[in-house]
């Protein structure tokens, strides 16, 4: 090869490099898509904290007014002298109310009147059920049942209100979703649970007699 074509080739190669050069130092400095992209890599990480917060918020707020629900439900009825299905249904009714705005699924509440008798076994007196928006009896009358053992004192009389609610989240995945995107821990819904036990204020025992 002369030394003609070599000066050229030479010439070439430097052309070249200039340019290539110039081109990544362009692409290197150029900024535009950089936000797009941490955008596009932090939004699914913002929006799982945002939702998970959410959710979690919601759910503490649900198992609080269950408990607020069978607390009231328990204190309405303790301050009756006697009362009636009716009656019952009504205080059932302002218990289930206070669940409002929550409404994935319907609360169940139980009011059951308790005498323990002399040999310390706690029977059913009467007893008053809302479950899924429909009034009906809870354990059967003149049957045993059960209370913590500090409460089974012989001749007591005892109110005991119990509510529960399977709440459902926001976003639930079904079981298939579950396992392809492994979300093993993750949960359809919970079972929220509280259960109160009040002496009656005015009396020393309330009767039902519709009951």
């Amino acid at each position: 090869m002369g030394h003609g074509a070599l000066a050229m080739l030479g010439i070439l190669k430097r052309i070249y490099g200039n340019l290539v050069k110039g081109r990544l130092g362009r692409l290197g400095a150029d900024q535009r898509g950089v936000a797009a992209l941490e955008f596009a890599l932090i939004a699914p990480l913002l929006l799982s904290m945002y939702f998970l917060t959410m959710e979690v918020g919601q759910g503490i707020e649900a198992n609080k007014k269950v408990g607020r629900a069978a607390s009231m439900v328990a204190d309405l009825v303790t301050q009756q002298q006697d009362t009636t299905k009716a009656d019952l249904d009504a205080i059932l009714n302002i218990g289930s109310a206070i669940l409002q705005p929550y409404n994935r699924s319907k609360p169940t509440i139980t009011i059951t009147a308790i005498e323990v008798n002399n040999a310390g076994t706690p029977i059913v007196k009467w007893s008053r059920r809302l479950s899924n928006g429909a009034f009906s009896t809870g354990p059967a009358k003149d049957t045993s049942t059960t209370l913590p053992a500090a409460l089974s004192v012989a001749g007591s009389f005892l109110v005991r209100v119990e509510g529960s609610l399977t709440y459902y989240p926001v976003i639930t995945w079904a079981a298939g979703d579950k396992g392809t995107l492994g979300l093993t821990a993750a949960f359809d819904s919970l079972n929220m649970k509280e259960t109160y036990y009040l002496r009656p204020r005015m009396t020393n025992a309330i009767g039902c007699d519709d009951c």
